[in-house]
């Protein structure tokens, strides 16, 4: 699904953030990726969905034996690429439905798929919304216009229900929530989870790993891994901190 070999990027003009990830993901693997706070995790997420203000220096990165880098984050996104983005921005005037109509019918429409009509729309986000726990009268209001923060976080969980996607980032989806959304995140993933779909989930708890069970933990330290295990890693960080991988990395 995903191959990453010696990735170096930086955010445009600055200092070198990522120096030399190397990661691979298989179809129907869950990948929980952890780090303190400048240790690289959102700028990871940002370079393989395409944000213009992240820039490759070095390294490769394949998605279904694909150059990521020669695909636009457009063709990224139609080619099956998901994220959630730990601070949603808000579209006034574009409602909620209008959005997951336009989404989905582009989707369909670059795969030569049968366009959905407005009514088939609503059907399957009233759906999903109750899944998320949104009242479906937000599909109505404009997207993120006026929403809590967990209501911003649920919105992405309805989009990623609708849109299917083959490998679905998950950027620190679980700041600022709730037990209750972080157990409908964790049913959400359950739902998708197949062994053709694959996710990269970035945290800083554990906790999420409560509801969203990995396959395989990474610790991020200065732009790079230093560490990979299974979920008792995950705990292992939870209880100790960082500091005796710090002392690890730099002695080794």
């Amino acid at each position: 699904m995903l191959t990453i070999r010696g990735l170096c990027a930086d955010v445009t003009d600055k200092d070198e953030i990522l120096k030399g990830v190397n990661l691979s993901v298989n179809a129907g693997e869950v990948h929980a990726v952890m780090g303190p706070n400048g240790s690289g995790k959102s700028t990871l997420s940002n370079v393989l969905s395409g944000h213009p203000d992240y820039s490759v220096r070095s390294g490769e990165v394949l998605y279904c034996d694909q150059n990521l880098f020669e695909m636009s984050a457009d063709e990224r996104a139609v080619g099956g690429i998901f994220m959630a983005f730990q601070y949603p921005i808000s579209l006034p005037g574009v409602t909620v439905l209008h959005f997951l109509q336009t989404i989905m019918n582009q989707q369909r429409k670059a795969r030569g798929e049968q366009l959905l009509d407005a009514y088939e729309v609503i059907q399957r986000a009233e759906q999903a919304a109750k899944m998320v726990g949104l009242d479906p009268i937000f599909l109505e209001r404009a997207l993120n216009d006026g929403f809590s923060g967990g209501e911003k976080k649920r919105c992405e969980v309805l989009q990623m229900l609708l849109l299917q996607p083959k490998l679905i980032i998950l950027d620190e989806t679980d700041s600022g929530l709730d037990i209750d959304a972080l157990k409908i995140v964790g049913q959400a993933v359950d739902h998708l989870r197949d062994k053709s779909r694959s996710f990269l989930v970035v945290t800083h708890y554990q906790r999420l790993l409560d509801y969203v069970v990995p396959d395989h933990v990474h610790v991020m330290l200065n732009g790079k891994f230093v560490q990979s295990g299974d979920r008792e890693l995950a705990k292992k960080l939870e209880q100790d901190g960082y500091q005796w991988l710090s002392k690890t990395s730099s002695n080794s």
